[in-house]
């Protein structure tokens, strides 16, 4: 069975930078899409990223497009959420979630907009001077 740990979560000053870690256990990660949620106070969860290790396959809302980067270590079966210039406007418990990577034409895509089953603990990023 999948398991996700999130950490790296804290606070950072506005224009700062952040490194969350979605470490992996049960399976590996190869052709799951491992996507990055969040969801601030009073507010719904908010999908903004996804990846695919196997093909590399990448997809950004674009509210962070830009500013945000997934990318995995696959020694470690972990995938991390590099995030730059830092908004007060992120500030949210931040999640990731697993779901087998969808085949297309294309190879190995993924959509955070679709239901993902596997889930993390979520942490929280706070983004304050």
């Amino acid at each position: 069975q999948l398991k996700l740990v999130e950490s790296g979560g804290g606070l950072v000053q506005p224009g700062g930078s952040l490194r969350l870690s979605c470490a992996a256990s049960g399976l590996s990660l190869d052709h799951f899409a491992i996507a990055w949620f969040r969801q601030a106070p009073g507010k719904a969860r908010e999908g903004f990223g996804c990846f695919v290790s196997s093909s590399g396959h990448t997809k950004y809302a674009d509210s962070v497009k830009g500013r945000f980067t997934i990318s995995r270590d696959n020694a470690q079966n972990t995938v991390y959420l590099q995030m730059n210039n830092l908004k007060p406007e992120d500030t949210a418990v931040y999640y990731c979630a697993a779901e087998p990577a969808l085949l297309t034409e294309s190879g190995f895509v993924c959509d955070y907009r679709l239901p993902f089953d596997n889930w993390g603990q979520g942490t929280q990023v706070t983004v304050s001077s």
